[in-house]
């Protein structure tokens, strides 16, 4: 009996839509037969605190994607969000005036990269790539290279308040934003316009729609993200670190990509790359309570990347 190439296409796209559920649960699964402690609260609270900042970036970094865009420049306008945050802390200004220039620092990044790629006509990958050392140039001069530190205990408490003395604070800020950034992109023409920009960038422009002002507002929308990451970073670790987020961007557009986001712009989900750095969280986790090396660890996101592309790459070929 022969399967039709329907079939087929529609058996692609499902698998690429649950892939993110499927390995969650394959991984807890696995993990919890492996290690007594996975399963502990404290040890799941510990990883949802860990990976708020990188489950934030995840939320920009999808939104980009889906425009069909890319952002290499999560990591470092982190770490110069953090920094710049840290400084203003650390030479007595209030906690609120420092946490709003830090977002504001981020937000501006984003929107330095998005007129880059709107009006410059960069390629995202160049205009990102640029900003990405330009961000963390600038965080290593700010500092000198040397973390700083002497925070008020007050700053502490982004990152180690319990909303009923159990869920941490940022665990419910990432929840919030991501269900906040859910209703745009679906409930909202900015969200029906930005898929539309990733299916078809010269139709969209075509049809009226202002796809440059769109792609400013994606860009420094997702820089904002980044600027709110960097803050709970440097809350979680009680320093402003000019080298904090080295790396991030694997992780980021791997939580996108497990998440079933086409590079390829148009396809999607808010809560699939939430989904997808809850995988990356419980591997990293589950690795570390196993004792497996980091290099091993580097090795098994990179080859999801890969596979998780290469299902992608597939459904669209045989869609063409």
């Amino acid at each position: 009996m022969s399967i039709s190439n329907s079939t087929i296409d529609s058996l692609l796209f499902n698998f690429r839509k649950l892939a993110s559920v499927f390995s969650l649960l394959l991984i807890v699964l696995v993990l919890s037969i492996l290690s007594p402690d996975f399963l502990k609260v404290d040890n799941l609270l510990t990883v949802g605190l860990q990976i708020s900042p990188r489950a934030i970036m995840a939320i920009g970094q999808v939104v980009i994607i889906i425009t069909a865009g890319i952002d290499l420049s999560v990591g470092s306008v982190m770490a110069l969000s953090g920094v710049i945050t840290g400084l203003l802390l650390a030479s007595g200004i209030n906690i609120y005036l420092a946490a709003f220039a830090g977002i504001g620092v981020g937000t501006f990044c984003g929107f330095l990269n998005g007129a880059m790629v709107s009006y410059g006509k960069l390629p995202p990958f160049i205009a990102t790539l640029g900003m990405m050392g330009m961000a963390r140039g600038v965080a290593l001069i700010a500092t000198g290279g040397v973390p700083i530190f002497d925070f008020p205990p007050e700053f502490a408490h982004l990152s180690s308040a319990r909303l009923g003395g159990i869920i941490p604070l940022p665990v419910i800020i990432t929840c919030v934003l991501g269900t906040l950034f859910y209703l745009a992109m679906v409930n909202t023409s900015f969200g029906r316009y930005s898929y539309a920009i990733g299916g078809n960038m010269e139709a969209t422009r075509l049809s009226g729609v202002n796809v440059k002002w769109i792609l400013l507002i994606v860009y420094a929308a997702a820089g904002l993200l980044y600027g709110i990451a960097g803050l709970i970073e440097a809350s979680r670790l009680s320093t402003g670190q000019p080298t904090a987020g080295t790396g991030y961007e694997l992780d980021v557009i791997a939580a996108c990509v497990i998440g079933g986001t086409s590079l390829s712009g148009g396809v999607g989900t808010i809560w699939g790359a939430l989904i997808g750095s809850l995988v990356i969280g419980f591997l990293r986790n589950g690795c570390n309570l196993l004792d497996i090396s980091n290099f091993w660890q580097q090795v098994a996101i990179g080859a999801i990347i890969v596979i998780a592309v290469f299902i992608d790459q597939l459904q669209k070929n045989r869609t063409e």
